[in-house]
């Protein structure tokens, strides 16, 4: 079994603040990583599996609005690092600017965090640059 995941859509570890509106109150959350389909968000008390719910991600540069549907949650007793407690999100309606928006931000995020190709840093060396 290889280590690749297999996913419609990149995605990236930004950390974006959310809202989500919920009856009369308002939860707020962090995505841990995001693509243009959905995102895993932090949160202190997750929704349930399958609810639908409007939310706003206040992005960098912009705020995107979202409706969105639970797939998964981790509901932990503790502060995991590695998967704190949350949500995993699927986008049900996204505008096309937005779903854009997010696909250029985890782009740009990714090619930022790619190490050099060690045949183009051996060929530096070799050639004394």
């Amino acid at each position: 079994m290889t280590g690749k995941e297999n996913r419609a859509h990149p995605r990236a570890t930004l950390q974006w603040p959310v809202s989500v509106k919920i009856s009369e109150s308002v939860l707020e959350g962090v995505t841990k990583d995001i693509s243009a389909g959905g995102a895993y968000v932090c949160c202190a008390r997750p929704l349930g599996l399958n609810e639908v719910f409007e939310m706003n991600i206040n992005a960098s540069d912009k705020s995107l609005h979202v409706k969105a549907e639970v797939v998964w949650t981790n509901v932990s007793e503790f502060d995991d690092k590695i998967n704190p407690q949350g949500m995993g999100v699927r986008f049900l309606d996204i505008s096309d600017e937005d779903r854009l928006f997010i696909s250029g931000a985890v782009t740009e995020h990714n090619t930022e965090k790619q190490e050099p190709d060690l045949m183009s840093t051996l060929e530096l060396e070799l050639d004394g640059s």
